[in-house]
C-alpha cells in the first residue's frame, strides 16, 4: 500500500511538470500577438504623437498652418497660457483656435504654390 502511494506522488509531480510546460507553450502565441500589436500599432502611434507635440512646440508667428477642420491660415499670435493661437484666415479676419487643432504646418512648396 505504501508502495502505490509513492508511485502516485511521483505521477502527480510528473503531471505537474508536464502541465507547466504546456502552460508556457500555450502562453507563447498570446505573447507573440501582444508583441506584434506593440510593433504595428502602439509604437508608431506614440511616434506620431511625439512628432505632433514637437511640431506644436515649434510653432511661431508667421507660420502657415492647416487645422484639423481644414482651415488654412497664418499664425498672427500665440497665447501660451490659454494654449490657443490667433490665426489670420483672410484680410482683417482672425480666429482663435485651440493649439491641439493644428494638423500640420504648410511646407515651402505648398506656400509658394498658393
Amino acid at each position: 500500500m505504501n508502495f502505490s502511494f509513492h508511485w502516485g506522488m511521483i505521477l502527480a509531480q510528473a503531471s505537474q511538470q508536464q502541465g507547466s510546460g504546456n502552460f508556457f507553450a500555450s502562453l507563447l502565441p498570446i505573447l507573440l500577438i501582444v508583441l506584434v500589436m506593440y510593433l504595428l500599432l502602439i509604437r508608431p502611434q506614440a511616434k506620431r504623437q511625439k512628432d505632433h507635440r514637437r511640431m506644436l512646440s515649434a510653432l511661431k508667428a508667421g507660420d502657415e498652418i492647416v487645422t484639423a477642420g481644414g482651415l488654412h491660415g497664418t499664425i498672427a499670435g500665440i497665447r501660451e497660457k490659454q494654449h490657443t493661437l490667433l490665426v489670420r484666415i483672410a484680410d482683417n479676419v482672425k480666429v482663435e483656435i485651440d493649439l491641439g487643432s493644428v494638423a500640420r504646418v504648410k511646407t515651402l512648396e505648398e506656400r509658394t504654390k498658393d
